[in-house]
């Protein structure tokens, strides 16, 4: 993995961690575990895409599955707590 290719996980994880906290919580975490919460959601909805047979190739598609791995994170999170 490239550094560019690093880059940009971790900013797609960033994005997708805010944007799962602003619909599950109505505000994000702080960029550190929004990040955190974002690259768990990125594996998390990468497994449930192929799971079901649906890939994404795009930018604006890893960001989605990783939006929706994230909510689903979080929910599984709220509901324990």
């Amino acid at each position: 993995m490239s550094i560019t290719s690093l880059v940009m996980f971790l900013l797609i994880g960033a994005i997708a961690g805010w944007l799962a906290g602003l619909i599950m919580k109505g505000k994000g975490s702080g960029i550190l575990i929004n990040m955190i919460i974002g690259v768990a959601g990125a594996f998390i909805g990468g497994w449930a895409f192929d799971f079901i047979g649906l890939y994404s190739n795009s930018l604006l598609g890893s960001l989605a599955t990783a939006v929706f791995g994230a909510v689903v994170l979080l929910f599984i999170v709220k509901k324990i707590k």
